[in-house]
């Protein structure tokens, strides 16, 4: 009778704990999905002169082909193709390929033969065209954002690896309806979050809030989930948008002047990133500048050079009130332009671009 009870006791206790270990394992990718890979350039399509230079080389040297020919174990994880978009160091991406890059990511969701899309791209600015996708595109499908940083030629060249997770992940069904996501380091991050924090080592990807999860021989394992607006529920979408709204960014620092503020505006921006030190301070020989801008339909958005974790607080260091200004909550200044480029093509109201920072 007692080992009856014992029995049953540690079936009570085991089957639970089995179906749990077995819910936290990763998933693999679905070999039957249809992966399609648009090139952009970068240092993932690098080389360098000899194996020893990791971080001298020329970007944008390799086409789509041969990346995917480099990879004979793609074929485990997805049916690939590719396509190559342009081949550019991603230092010079400008809105207008923002906009082809967007339409052609859109167009491929709507396919029914495409599961999924790895985009490659230089990490300089890899971060900023992940955010621009993941407000712009409407799909739920995986958009997987990719670099490398050292080129294929290199010793411990970190692009060959990351391009088969990136390929994992978009392959993947649990990474559908989580927005646009960066898959470099084993790491699957936020494309919203994350940002290039270092310039020189292979996990110079972070994000201040951690990576979403994880990539392991092909399987993706998960430890949290996005919260703001992205991709399907965005209010924007690239197939109607023609021209991005002008926006540009000034560096805050001691002792500056207002020259750069009054030069773009003499331009004709609609927004100025303001990359304050600090929770987005203003220094007193510029506020009044701004002030004068914004009386003058530019918007005034505050945002803070620092990183690694907090944000702006509105009407702290600034009566963003009293001024009608604009703090970009956490994103940093360059993630803060993009925003601003894409919502200044529905709303000129100061108050619904606040509403945007904080849900976006």
């Amino acid at each position: 009778m007692q080992s009856r009870s014992l029995t049953s006791w540690l079936a009570c206790r085991t089957l639970p704990l089995l179906a749990a270990l077995a819910f936290s394992g990763g998933a693999l990718a679905d070999a039957h999905s249809n992966v399609v890979i648009l090139a952009t350039g970068g240092t993932i399509a690098g080389a360098g002169a000899s194996a020893a230079n990791s971080a001298t080389y020329q970007a944008a040297k390799v086409p789509v082909d041969k990346l995917i020919a480099g990879i004979p174990e793609l074929k485990d994880v997805a049916n690939v193709r590719g396509e190559q978009v342009f081949q550019i160091a991603s230092e010079s991406f400008t809105n207008e390929h923002l906009l082809a890059l967007g339409k052609r990511v859109s167009a491929l969701a709507k396919q029914n033969d495409v599961d999924g899309i790895v985009v490659t791209h230089g990490t300089d600015t890899l971060e900023e065209t992940a955010f621009f996708l993941n407000l712009v595109v409407h799909t739920d499908k995986p958009i997987v954002v990719v670099g490398s940083m050292r080129p294929g030629t290199a010793l411990s060249a970190d692009g060959t690896l990351n391009l088969y997770d990136a390929v994992a992940v978009a392959a993947a069904k649990d990474a559908r309806g989580k927005g646009v996501l960066v898959a470099m380091n084993d790491e699957i991050q936020s494309g919203r979050d994350v940002t290039k924090a270092i310039n020189i080592r292979t996990e110079a990807f972070k994000s201040p809030w951690g990576s979403l999860g994880m990539v392991v021989e092909g399987k993706t394992y998960w430890f949290r989930a996005p919260v703001k607006r992205h991709t399907a529920d965005s209010e924007f979408d690239i197939d109607g948008i023609e021209k991005l709204a002008p926006v540009e960014v000034v560096y805050g620092y001691g002792n500056m002047n207002d020259s750069a503020y009054r030069a773009f505006a003499k331009d004709g921006v609609k927004a100025i990133i303001h990359a304050g030190t600090g929770n987005g301070s203003v220094g007193k020989q510029i506020v009044p500048v701004l002030q004068e801008l914004r009386g003058q339909g530019v918007q005034i958005i505050r945002s803070a050079r620092v990183t690694g974790g907090g944000f702006v607080i509105r009407n702290a260091e600034q009566p963003d009130d009293k001024y009608d200004w604009v703090v970009s909550h956490d994103l940093n200044p360059q993630k803060a332009r993009i925003l601003a480029a894409v919502a200044l093509t529905k709303t000129q109201d100061s108050k619904e671009l606040q509403r945007i920072f904080w849900e976006y």
